[in-house]
């Protein structure tokens, strides 16, 4: 009898145990970002971006019923932090994948280990070389630097600019973009007259303007960098009273520049995405709807304006969950869903990913800005 009535609770029990669903798995993914430092204007908005759509999808329920956990590791844009975050993030949390980090040196310093980790990254540095070549593992949200160029030569062709000076931060990102410019210059007619690199802590670039207003041949000044020099050469360019047009890159897209660079940002012009000029954007636009949620979500919670590069973290973490809906928990899964990702709305363009193409954005995704009364409004080409 005692036998018969444990066979029936152990019986009981077993049933009782089928009829309890499958618990929900909790995803862990990671994410490096230059929260502090001198990068912080990339990481801090990148981070924060992140965050605010896991936080969205948590309180949804998840994807398919899974939480996220998203782990931030603050690397304040040294490549030392970032190979070692990496490490543990891939090897000891066993993330799903990485979103960041927010520089493109760090970033190249990453893609082997993604690699080797077989483990999708998808970054927020702007660099193509990023991407090109391809990677199998490795992504990026921000538009092409080749396209960047490609719009701001055009606009130079419209306006008879055929001579002028190149400058460039130090850094990843203003190596690569200045090769960039260097390369692509003959195609548009325009002749590199002169050519600066400065350090990226530079604090007074007073020096290298002088030099360059005394070649009466440059016509126009191109800088990239994504640092605060970016401020610092407008306003020596204007104290010098050298009022050549100049154009910036597009890691010019957050407004904290213009308003460092007071009345000296006045009538720069610079590729960026649609986000910053979001609400003067036609209806029928495909973007618009999302970039104004966006930029009201994250205006409203965090007490300052949205940046491109916010948008960039939130484009990295919406293509991963929307890769997640379809790989679940499976790096390379997940991974060949980011691949074959088509016609998803992002912040910095329309996402048309392909195994060719680890950036999935077109040169339409650029649109040209000036800055105007202190703020960023699109800008009328003189064609």
């Amino acid at each position: 009898m005692k036998k018969l009535i444990k066979g029936i609770i152990l019986g009981t029990a077993a049933c009782s145990l089928l009829a309890v669903p499958a618990m929900a798995d909790t995803i862990k993914v990671g994410a490096i970002f230059a929260v502090t430092g001198g990068a912080s204007f990339l990481g801090g908005p990148e981070a924060r971006s992140a965050k605010m759509v896991v936080e969205e999808i948590n309180k949804a329920g998840g994807i398919n019923g899974n939480t996220i956990e998203l782990i931030i590791k603050d690397s304040g844009a040294d490549p030392g932090k970032a190979i070692s975050y990496a490490k543990q993030l891939i090897e000891e949390e066993k993330v799903l994948a990485i979103i960041g980090p927010s520089t493109s040196g760090e970033t190249m310093k990453l893609k082997k280990i993604a690699e080797q980790g077989k483990t999708p990254l998808i970054s927020c540095g702007a660099a193509e070389v990023i991407v090109n070549p391809v990677a199998s593992y490795v992504f990026k949200t921000p538009q092409k630097d080749s396209y960047a160029v490609q719009k701001i030569y055009g606009e130079m062709k419209n306006l008879g600019i055929t001579k002028i000076a190149v400058l460039a931060g130090n850094t990843g990102f203003g190596k690569a973009g200045k090769k960039q410019l260097m390369d692509a210059a003959k195609d548009f007619g325009i002749t590199v007259v002169a050519n600066e690199t400065y350090d990226k802590k530079a604090t007074d670039l007073t020096a290298v303007v002088a030099k360059l207003k005394a070649n009466k041949d440059i016509q126009a000044v191109v800088n990239w960098s994504i640092v605060p020099a970016q401020a610092i050469i407008a306003k020596n360019m204007r104290q010098a009273g050298w009022e050549v047009p100049l154009f910036q890159s597009h890691g010019f897209g957050n407004i904290k520049y213009v308003e460092a660079a007071g009345a000296a940002a006045e009538g720069i012009i610079f590729p960026a995405g649609r986000l910053l000029i979001a609400e003067s954007l036609e209806d029928s636009n495909p973007q618009k709807a999302l970039l104004l949620k966006y930029k009201k979500d994250y205006e409203a919670k965090h007490k300052e304006a949205a940046s491109t590069f916010g948008g960039h973290g939130y484009d990295a973490m919406t293509i991963l969950a929307e890769a997640i809906k379809i790989g679940g928990n499976d790096r390379e899964k997940v991974r060949t869903a980011i691949e074959n990702l088509k016609g998803f709305a992002g912040t910095g363009g329309i996402f048309n990913y392909s195994a060719e193409d680890h950036n999935g954005l077109d040169i339409d995704s650029f649109v040209m800005l000036t800055v105007k009364d202190g703020k960023f409004v699109a800008y009328e080409s003189k064609k």
